[in-house]
């Protein structure tokens, strides 16, 4: 796992430069920055009111002041800046109250409120706020923008705005922009809505699909994945959806659309969770994500590439990281996709934490060196984060610099347990926004719980903090939106909702306004000639003629800015509707005149835009692009991907006379192309590369992965092949792939017996089980809390022993007989026979069949007992390795715990072995599948697609069902996991296993 390596602080110089070099689009200043020194953060002149013991550390050139703070607002989500310089606030008090009961705790039973705050006098602090709108239609509302007299609240299942038309801070009029978003009271759902360089507007959504949305022309979005739960609300969702472009789009998505909701189109997809795409004024889009899998759970923050897949699930959305994780694949690699082809390259890896809102500060009211940062709050890492981007290729790698945070340093193993009792982990920074006097403002949660959909505060405090340069005062200045030079400050205004105000106003000026906008071109502020390239896009014909004039400029980041303005107006031809419009006519042959341009952010930004333009349109730039490929960057690639998509075939044929004849005799930059492109008549040359014993164990395992990609029956074919290698690796490699894609086979139940069947436990072949009295569905219910004892020899079951009663097992007495297997059952009935069942699982009331036992403990058995963490490993071996992995040991059927103490202490790790029904790690939700024959399945889903859906059993087998064939399918909300008392743990033994599990 990647470790931040970075030091805490950095020095920052007095000193400015010229702005020749500040200016470089797409990159950051080029100003020399002394970093060497990295002193210690100073405390604060005040402590925070609502945290006497607190400190929060930041850079010593910045100030920080509790701004605002409860009750002039609760439960801050998001926040936004509008015109006058107030803060507009999101709450959720009313977050989840399936799951966090309104009794004993805040409420708003009239609905959830947007506030604003202001600070009247000037002196840096909030002292009014008022109540824009009470909805109750808002429920859980996770974004919010104030754009002119519209308030756009991001709130699953809608886009909601808000038009003030008579400046009273009142809602004059409701509108839903775009519904159909899923996510409904999900952490998943809808989020940002943020305005973009362009004019239009930039819409994140999590991965609680499906995302079913039509916009203003008709055009339908369908996008999901396999990921359901942690709602009620959220049943069901798949991948595999063909959206109106023609195109399967997966898992959590940004979206771009023109203002008035229409002329959507997907920028980036397959996110698990990401809050927020930031925008810089270049044009550049900034994301973060977190993957929520318990043990594993690995954070990043990326450049976006557009159009790109960032890998959280597989291709199609239909397949979980866990199920496409290859032989010998770590973790890391294998959880964001890292290497499949068409997944772009992770910016910045961090490891566990909980990354929001985010947003790029262009300005120089806080210094020099902050110009260019792009800002992400992580409420896990309980910090503001500055990246510094570097140019890598055609991406970006991103560098990490905490700004604020209550903790000296970064947790490297983030544990939310621990906040329970260290109030520093408290401080829980969800978004940040920068106002029109150019100040941070940090909204902080304020609990002591982050993730997992829970909240632990039951008081709803929230607060918010300003950042400033130390030793001055900054103001808000007046903004007039009526009047050219207003809308030019505007637009020149560092709080990013501002902008688009101006932008706006300016561009309904079309003509009347290319002299003001032209003459920004010349401002210091290389982020203000970019707005300026943009809006010029804008102004009719003149101005597009001035923005056209720019890619021939002697610096190749205004060519990019200006290729990327014309873009932007430039109406475009989709999978489903290939014929060119008349703007990608006019834009084609600046386009090819770009396709040999040496810098390759420009050639990226040329073959993103061919990726849905015919291949005799563009065969002759297409190899101009490939041509320019160095076998080494890895962004670039991505983008060639995209522009082959749907022209591999012809595109490999093009290229082939100029292949070695020999596929083994290949290198690494021909073979990389293949591996992105998947051309269906390479598959003879892959099946050689990958039996030749010229090359290394790497380049073969890159054709096997090349041909499972293809996947159609040749590849198929060659890959079955390849299973019969005598080489090891090869042969374990392509089996994957074999096993991965092979079609399901039906079985033929066996007679019914009286005793359970002689096959081996650890087999599970669908075959039925003796029909039962009760109803399949009440069979599987039970098999929820309890599991039938099972045995490798055909035994009658009421034989078996009790087992000891100081495990408390219960002895079920009601007619039923015993499932060979309790993830398959039958739903015909029979005549019942009285059995007695010894419950080897769980402990529960048979009366009660979905509720688990909670154990009265409170706190971690350890005060005052020895702990033995070597005792623990037994513990694990004999209890939980049968479902769980821990390193080496174990099986994969529940979550990997080899990293379970980066995410929970001694006191979550006890309520997670206690009370496993208590939170249900996404992915981990049982299903349960009935199939036509009569069979029923229990386990999770790990992959689903048109035809098949593949469940995972309790004991680990994966059963390949066609989806054709499936009756009915239900969800439950109870872990399959038993409690430690069901499974009659002892305090010492339970104080052990924490031991063992946290690595003390």
């Amino acid at each position: 796992m990647i470790r931040l390596s970075v030091p805490f602080l950095y020095t920052v110089p007095v000193a400015l430069v010229t702005a020749s070099l500040l200016f470089i689009s797409d990159s950051l200043p080029t100003e020399t920055i002394d970093r060497s020194a990295h002193p210690t953060f100073a405390k604060l002149p005040e402590k925070p009111s609502s945290a006497a013991d607190e400190t929060l550390y930041l850079a010593p050139e910045l100030d920080a002041t509790l701004w605002a703070e409860t009750p002039m607002f609760y439960n801050p989500t998001s926040l936004d800046i509008d015109v006058k310089g107030r803060v507009w606030i999101t709450e959720s008090v009313n977050y989840r109250q399936f799951t966090n009961k309104a009794e004993g705790r805040l409420s708003h039973p009239n609905g959830e409120r947007i506030v604003i705050l202001e600070d009247t006098d000037g002196d840096g602090r909030a002292d009014r706020s008022k109540v824009f709108v009470t909805d109750p239609e808002l429920i859980s509302p996770f974004g919010i923008s104030v754009i002119g007299n519209k308030v756009y609240v991001s709130c699953s299942p809608n886009i909601v705005v808000y038009t003030d038309e008579n400046g009273d801070d009142k809602p004059d009029r409701k509108e839903i922009l775009l519904d159909g978003f899923g996510g409904l009271d999900h952490d998943h759902g809808l989020h940002a809505l943020s305005p973009g360089p362009d004019g239009r507007y930039y819409v994140n959504v999590g991965d609680a699909g499906p995302h079913i949305v039509t916009d203003k022309d008709g055009w339908m979005l369908r996008a999901g994945s396999v990921y359901t739960g942690g709602s009620p609300y959220n049943r069901t969702n798949e991948g595999n959806q063909t959206s109106d472009d023609g195109r399967v789009w997966s898992g959590g998505l940004t979206l771009r659309i023109n203002p008035d909701g229409s002329g959507m189109k997907v920028v980036g997809h397959n996110y698990r969770n990401s809050y927020e795409t930031a925008m810089d004024s270049y044009g550049n889009q900034w994301q973060s994500d977190n993957n929520g899998d318990v043990a594993n759970g690995i954070s990043r923050t990326n450049w976006l590439l557009e159009g790109a897949s960032l890998g959280a699930y597989g291709a199609k959305g239909t397949h979980t990281w866990q199920q496409d994780q290859r032989p010998g694949q770590s973790a890391a690699l294998a959880q964001w996709h890292q290497e499949d082809p068409g997944v772009l390259p992770i910016g910045d890896q961090t490891g566990p934490g909980s990354p929001k809102g985010m947003t790029v500060y262009e300005d120089d009211f806080l210094g020099a060196p902050y110009r260019g940062m792009v800002l992400s709050t992580d409420a896990g890492r309980n910090a503001l984060i500055g990246y510094r981007p570097s140019m890598s290729g055609a991406g970006y790698r991103l560098t990490p610099y905490p700004l604020l945070s209550t903790l000296p340093e970064l947790p490297t193993d983030y544990k939310p347990g621990k906040a329970e009792t260290d109030n520093r982990r408290w401080f829980r920074p969800n978004d940040v926004a920068i106002g029109t006097d150019g100040a941070l403002y940090v909204t902080d949660w304020y609990d002591a719980v982050e993730g997992g959909h829970q909240m632990n505060d039951r008081e709803g405090r929230g607060r918010i903090y300003r950042i400033v340069p130390r030793g001055k005062k900054l103001q808000n200045p007046r903004i007039d939106l009526q009047t050219t030079a207003g809308q030019i400050n505007a637009l020149l205004n560092p709080a990013v909702s501002v902008r688009a105000a101006g932008f706006a106003a300016l561009a309904a000026q079309k003509e009347k306004a290319v002299a003001p906008v032209l003459a920004l071109l010349s401002s210091l502020n290389p982020y203000h000639r970019s707005r300026a390239i943009y809006l010029l896009a804008r102004l009719g014909a003149e101005g597009q003629f001035e923005v056209e004039k720019l890619l021939k400029s002697g610096d190749p980041r205004i060519r990019l800015v200006a290729l990327r303005a014309l873009r932007s107006i430039t109406p475009e031809n989709s999978t489903a509707n290939p014929e060119l419009t008349a703007g990608q006519q006019t834009l084609l042959p600046l386009l090819g005149n770009l396709s040999t341009d040496p810098d390759p952010a420009i050639r990226r930004e040329v073959a993103i835009a061919l990726r849905d333009v015919p291949y005799d349109e563009c065969r002759r730039m297409l190899l101009n692009l490939v041509r320019e490929y160095d076998g080494k960057d890895a962004f670039y690639l991505a983008a060639l991907g995209q522009a082959a998509d749907g022209k591999a075939d012809a595109l490999f044929a093009d290229l082939r006379p100029t292949l070695p004849a020999d596929p083994a005799e290949w290198n690494s930059r021909i073979a990389n192309l293949v591996w992105e492109f998947r051309p269906v008549t390479a598959i003879p040359m892959l099946k050689k590369r990958a039996e030749s014993k010229k090359l290394s164990a790497e380049d073969r395992k890159q054709a096997i992965v090349t041909l499972g990609f293809i996947g159609n029956p040749e590849a198929m074919s060659a890959l079955t092949e390849l299973a019969t290698s005598t080489d090891k690796t090869t042969a374990e490699q392509a089996t994957f792939w074999t096993k991965k894609t092979s079609a399901p086979t039906r079985q033929t139940p066996p007679p019914a017996t009286e005793t359970v069947a002689a096959a081996p436990v650890k087999t599970e072949e669908p075959v039925a089980p003796k029909p039962v009295s009760k109803p399949a569905e009440k069979v599987i219910a039970q098999a929820e809390t309890t599991q039938v004892a099972r045995s490798a020899e055909p035994k009658p079951v009421a034989d078996r022993p009790v087992q000891d009663s100081s495990r408390s097992a219960v002895v079920l007495t009601e007619p039923t007989t015993a499932a060979p297997r309790p993830d398959v059952a039958t739903s015909e009935p029979a005549k019942p026979e009285p059995a007695k069942v010894v419950a080897e699982s769980t402990k529960v009331a048979v009366k009660e069949p979905y509720v688990l036992t909670i154990e009265n403990r409170k706190k971690a058995p350890t005060t005052g007992t020895s702990r033995s963490a070597l005792a623990g490993q037994l513990v694990f071996t004999t209890s939980c390795a049968k479902c769980h992995r821990y390193g080496t040991k174990g099986k994969d059927v529940g979550p990997d715990l080899t990293n379970i103490h980066q995410k929970l202490d001694r006191e979550g790790l006890l309520k997670a072995i206690t009370n496993p029904g208590a939170e249900l790690t996404p992915g981990y939700e049982p299903w349960m599948i009935v199939t036509k024959p009569g069979q029923t399945y229990y386990g999770f889903i790990v992959a689903e697609t048109g035809k098949n859906l593949t469940l995972r059993g309790i004991t680990g087998q994966n059963h390949v069902l066609e989806v054709s064939e499936i009756t009915s399918r239900r969800q439950h909300n109870r872990s399959l996991m038993p409690s430690s008392s069901t499974i009659g743990l002892t305090d010492q033994q339970l104080t052990d296993l924490i031991a063992y599990l946290n690595k003390e």
